[in-house]
């Protein structure tokens, strides 16, 4: 007997390149074809969902709106210069940073009290040197400023006057200048 004829004789490198792509493609065309032909469910128009949308955007909407007006405060009034120089100056005149006369200090203020007091006001608003202008906090009255030179010269043996606090104009209250409105929206249904 011969064992010619008989049994695997292998394949070539060439069938096996087009062997297994080929399985891999006829594999997904099936598949594709079975979902193809097995969906069964409608697909809705596009025009089906505006109906939809609008009632989502109808129940979402808020039921008013409140427009409020911009409360005035009223008229300001300056605050004392103690009161300026604990929140804004004591910063950096309390410890004597970047060079800032010390409170209290006669040694260091007496230079300075000798330039005057309006000098003194004028420097404090616009700054100098490494003091920023209005001591850093733009929200200060020129009376503010005014109060807090002569508390801190005053604590160095300066006899300074603060101006007396300006009146204060007529301002309207803010309910009676724009009241807040109300809008209301239809309730949904």
């Amino acid at each position: 007997m011969s064992d010619k004829g008989e049994g695997y004789s292998g394949s070539s490198f060439w069938q096996l390149i087009i062997a297994i792509p080929g399985t891999i493609l006829a594999f997904t065309i099936l598949i594709s074809l079975f979902a193809y032909f097995s969906n069964t469910k409608e697909t809705a128009p596009a025009d089906a969902a505006k109906p939809v949308a609008a009632k989502s955007d109808e129940n979402i909407k808020p039921l008013a709106t409140v427009e409020v007006a911009k409360a005035d405060a009223g008229p300001h009034a300056d605050k004392s210069g103690e009161e300026v120089y604990t929140a804004v100056c004591a910063m950096c005149h309390a410890a004597g940073l970047m060079n800032a006369p010390k409170h209290g200090d006669k040694g260091q203020w007496e230079p300075r009290i000798a330039q005057g007091y309006e000098t003194l006001i004028k420097n404090a608003t616009n700054g100098i040197r490494s003091m920023p202008a209005r001591g850093g906090n733009p929200g200060l009255t020129d009376g503010e400023i005014a109060n807090a030179v002569a508390h801190m010269a005053n604590a160095a043996g300066a006899s300074f006057t603060p101006p007396a606090p300006a009146k204060p104009a007529e301002t309207v209250p803010a309910a009676e200048a724009a009241p807040a409105a109300v809008t209301e929206a239809a309730p949904a249904s």
